[in-house]
C-alpha cells in the first residue's frame, strides 16, 4: 500500500479533502478528492478518484455535527480505503498568516498558538481551519502538519499597496493589508503559461467571484495588488459581507445605535452582502432564479462592485491583458460574468456570448483587445505542493 499525505481545507459546514500519493520513483499524484458536506445539519461523504470516478456518495450519521466529529468519518473512510499505508503528512488552508508567517510552515505549538491570535482577523474560517489541525494532531500525533496561509501570495507587494494609512505605532501592531484567496491566486498564475501563455507573463486581473469574492491584479505571475485588505471583509460585495464600507458606518453602528462589538461583527460577516441586501439568500443561483427587486438589486450591486473594483486594478496595472474568472460564480454563473464583461468594454473587453454560455477556456472574441477566460482553481493541489515541499525539506533534515 503507498503511503499518502491529506490536504485538509476545513469550513464551518463542510471538510474538503484530498488523497495525494506518492509511489517511490514518481511525483505526488492525486488519488481521492471529495468533501463532508452539510456538517451539523445532514451530512454526506461524497468522493471520486484521481479520474473523478465516483468512490462514495452516502449520508452520515447525524453526530457528524461538526469538524471533529467529521473528520472522525473522514478517518474511518480513510482506514477502510487505505488501511496499512502511513500518512505522511496533513496539509491546511489556514486563512491568515499574519505578518509573521509569509509562507508555508510546519505546525508547532508555537505556530498554532500565534495563529490563534488572529482568530479575530478571519472568525469566519481562522477557527475552523485551526480546530482541523488540532483535530488531525489528536488523531494522527507525531504526523507532520504544514500550513498554507491565503495571504502568502500577496506577501511582496509594493508597500504602498499593503499600507493602511493610521499612525504609525498601530501600523507597527500588524495593521496592514494582507490580501487573501492567495492560494486560489497561486494556483491560477502557476497553470497560465500552460492555458494561456501569450497572457502569462502579463497584466492579469484575476475574479475570485463566490461566496467571498475578491480581485487580484498580477504582472508576470505575481501579486502587485488586491481588493481584500486587513481581513476578509473589504473589496467586493460577498454572500454575507458586505464589502468595501465606510468606517464612520461601523461607527454609527457602535455610538448611535448601540450595538456590541460581538452584534457588529455578526452582522458584518454573517447578515450583510447578497444576503443583507436581497433578504432572500446569499447563493447567487437563488438570487439569479428570483424576480423580486431586492434579490435584483443584490445582484445588481454585486455587479457594479466588481466592475467597479476592476477599473481600480486597471489603473495600478497601467492597463490589462486579460481577465480571469474563477471560483464558484466565476466558474459557474455565465449571466455575471457576461454583466461583468459588459460592463468592461471601456477597458477592450469583448465577450464572445456563445463561448461565454458554454464555459470555454477562453470567452472574449479572437479580436478583443482584453481576453477573457474561465480557468477552474485548486486550492487543494497547491496546499498538497507546499506540503509536498515541507515534508521534502524535514526530510532532507533529518
Amino acid at each position: 500500500m503507498e503511503d499518502y499525505a491529506l490536504v485538509l481545507n476545513a469550513g464551518s459546514s463542510s471538510l474538503k479533502f484530498c488523497v495525494y500519493q506518492r509511489p517511490q520513483t514518481e511525483r505526488w499524484r492525486l488519488a481521492a478528492r471529495g468533501q463532508i458536506e452539510g456538517i451539523g445539519t445532514a451530512p454526506r461523504l461524497l468522493v471520486k478518484d484521481g479520474a473523478g470516478a465516483a468512490l462514495a456518495d452516502a449520508p452520515l450519521d447525524t453526530g457528524v455535527r461538526d469538524g471533529r466529529t467529521a473528520l472522525d468519518a473522514l478517518a474511518g473512510w480513510l482506514r477502510g480505503r487505505y488501511g496499512g499505508a502511513r500518512v505522511l503528512g496533513v496539509g491546511h488552508r489556514v486563512v491568515h498568516g499574519g505578518a509573521r508567517y509569509p509562507g508555508p510552515t510546519i505546525v508547532t505549538p508555537l505556530v498554532l498558538n500565534d495563529l490563534r491570535q488572529l482568530v479575530p482577523l478571519a472568525p469566519l474560517h481562522q477557527p475552523h481551519n485551526l480546530a482541523a489541525i488540532e483535530a488531525a494532531a489528536e488523531r494522527l500525533p507525531g504526523v507532520p502538519q504544514v500550513a498554507c496561509f491565503d495571504t502568502s501570495f500577496h506577501r511582496g507587494q509594493p508597500p504602498v499597496a499593503e499600507l493602511v494609512p493610521l499612525p504609525l505605532e498601530i501600523r507597527n501592531a500588524g495593521v496592514q493589508r494582507y490580501g487573501f484567496h492567495g492560494l486560489s491566486y497561486e494556483y491560477i498564475a502557476s497553470v497560465l503559461p500552460e492555458v494561456a501563455p501569450e497572457i502569462a507573463r502579463g497584466r492579469v486581473i484575476v475574479a475570485h467571484l463566490g461566496s467571498g469574492s475578491s480581485l487580484c491584479a498580477l504582472k508576470n505571475g505575481r501579486s502587485v495588488d488586491s481588493t481584500l485588505g486587513f481581513t476578509a471583509l473589504d473589496g467586493l460585495c460577498m454572500g454575507t459581507r458586505p464589502g468595501a464600507l465606510d468606517p464612520g458606518v461601523v461607527l454609527y453602528l457602535f455610538q448611535i445605535l448601540g450595538l456590541s462589538a460581538t452584534e457588529v461583527e455578526t452582522i458584518l460577516y454573517k447578515k450583510s452582502g447578497l444576503l443583507g441586501i436581497s433578504g432572500i439568500s446569499n447563493d447567487m443561483r437563488d438570487l439569479l432564479a428570483s424576480e423580486a427587486p431586492a434579490a435584483r438589486l443584490a445582484v445588481d450591486y454585486f455587479v457594479y462592485r466588481a466592475a467597479k473594483e476592476i477599473g481600480a486594478l486597471a489603473a495600478v496595472l497601467g492597463g490589462i491583458d486579460a481577465l480571469v474568472f474563477t471560483a464558484g460564480i466565476g466558474e459557474n454563473a455565465p449571466e455575471i460574468r457576461r454583466r461583468i464583461a459588459e460592463a468592461s468594454v471601456w477597458l477592450g473587453v469583448e465577450l464572445d456570448g456563445a463561448a461565454n454560455a458554454r464555459r470555454a477556456p477562453r470567452i472574449s472574441t479572437p479580436g478583443s483587445p482584453v481576453s477573457v477566460w474561465v480557468i477552474p482553481t485548486n486550492e487543494e493541489l497547491m496546499i498538497a505542493r507546499h506540503t509536498g515541499v515541507m515534508l521534502g525539506l524535514l526530510e532532507a533534515r533529518t
